[in-house]
Formats: structure tokens, C-alpha cells, sequence
């Protein structure tokens, strides 16, 4: 792992700290798990995002396949 610097402010760097979960894992580990987290975040948006643009370039528009994600089930809905 590599050591970084990161600036908080006063009041969110209190407010962090009062969290049993940074009292309990430490701050280091509750960032690299929100770090994580936001990135995979980002990752499904950006995947969403093309397949949206790809099926709006479909020559029907996409219509085809309109409703296509209210049917069964997904994990983790």
C-alpha cells in the first residue's frame, strides 16, 4: 500500500472519527473501502450509460426492447 495525504476539514474529520466503524477499523480502512465503493459506483454508471446510448442508436430507437428491464428479477434488487 502506498501512503497519501488527504485534507479534511475539522468538522468532517470529527464527524468521521465518531463513527464506531472508524473507531473500530480504523480510518485508513473505512477510506479505502469508500474509495472502493465510489469506483464501482462509477463503473456500473459509465456501463448503464452505454447501454443506453448503444440501444437508443438502434434503428428502432430501442423499442424493441422498451420495458425490457421491469421483467424478472434482478440479484440484489
Amino acid at each position: 500500500m502506498k501512503p497519501i495525504q488527504v485534507m479534511f476539514d475539522e468538522a468532517l474529520l470529527a464527524r468521521l472519527d465518531a463513527s464506531e466503524e472508524v473507531r473500530r477499523e480504523g480510518r485508513s480502512a473505512v477510506l479505502r473501502r469508500v474509495a472502493a465503493e465510489f469506483l464501482q459506483r462509477k463503473q456500473q454508471q459509465m456501463i448503464a450509460e452505454q447501454y443506453r446510448e448503444a440501444y437508443a442508436a438502434a434503428p428502432d430507437g430501442g423499442e424493441e426492447l422498451a420495458g425490457w428491464s421491469e421483467e424478472g428479477s434482478w440479484p440484489g434488487s
